[in-house]
């Protein structure tokens, strides 16, 4: 085991700040990544029909409405609670899938690490 004042006391491993410089570059990568897995999935569209079809939401991956299509037979002037139920459910399961897309898109980056405990 040699020592210099530049490196410390070295015995062939790598030194404590070369395990940090390539910790940071994985963690540089890895933002990278997650990045490009966020934009992928906001750039989708994702659409939930309810009611056999006659209530229809389109929402992005940014958790954004695009449009909600209803059908003129999903129009009852008697039961317009209905409809309003309608219209919820099928914006709840877009924005669910578009959810559940991102979910997978952040887990296939980090490999399952749970990062919301370093407020990532």
């Amino acid at each position: 085991m040699g020592y210099s004042a530049r490196r410390g006391f070295t015995n062939g491993k790598v030194s404590g700040a070369a395990r940090q410089a390539e910790m940071q570059q994985k963690i540089a990568e890895m933002q990278e990544a997650m990045t490009a897995a966020q934009e992928n999935v906001e750039a989708q569209e994702f659409t939930a029909s309810v009611g056999g079809g006659v209530v229809e939401a389109r929402v992005n991956g940014k958790k954004e409405v695009l449009a909600v299509t209803i059908k003129p037979e999903a129009v009852d002037p008697e039961d317009v609670e209905m409809l309003q139920d309608l219209v919820v459910s099928a914006v709840n399961e877009a924005l669910r899938q578009a959810g559940d897309a991102m979910e997978k898109g952040m887990s296939n980056v980090t490999g399952g690490l749970n990062l919301g405990a370093f407020g990532l």
